[in-house]
């Protein structure tokens, strides 16, 4: 059951990952525009500032690039995650699983990045690729460190019971 469950939220993701890859240079711009006037936004509500719209403006031209960088490193750690649950399941060694993890994203990073080539307007990055590995392996410290908290509280909870 986890197997499925694994699998289909992966091919969601993955589904999610290329319909984005796959919009033309001025959708894929105006999408992350959005994204970064809403965060300045709420970031700028939150703070309980007023801001004048050329600041905001400034803001958002400069926060961007950082913003869509983090959708990428977002995206990929959530497949680090997912691939690493997946792959827990398959292989008991851990070296194995890890590794198989970080060149799975890393082989769907590459190719998210030569599928960019054929849209109009869009560009292959070496850079992308190495931003998505490292959420990837981030997502698949998130699985680990989630693992030995569990493992922690359990610990703790079975010594409170035997006293």
């Amino acid at each position: 059951m986890l197997t499925a469950v694994t699998g289909l939220l992966l091919s969601l993701l993955y589904a999610a990952i290329f319909s984005f890859s796959d919009q033309e240079s001025e959708q894929s711009s105006s999408l992350s525009r959005e994204v970064t006037e809403k965060c300045v936004e709420t970031v700028t509500e939150l703070s309980g500032k007023k801001l004048s719209k050329s600041l905001k403006e400034q803001l958002v031209e400069k926060l961007e690039k950082p913003v869509r960088k983090a959708a990428h490193f977002t995206e990929y750690a959530g497949m680090g995650f997912l691939v690493y649950i997946l792959l827990a399941i398959w292989y008991e060694k851990n070296r194995a699983r890890t590794g198989y993890s970080i060149a799975w994203v890393f082989v769907s990073a590459a190719f998210d990045e030569m599928h960019q080539l054929f849209v109009a307007g869009r560009y292959s990055s070496g850079w992308d690729v190495l931003i998505d590995t490292a959420g990837g392996v981030f997502g698949m410290a998130c699985v680990l460190l989630t693992r030995r908290l569990v493992l922690l509280i359990y610990r703790v909870a079975f010594r409170r019971k035997d006293v």
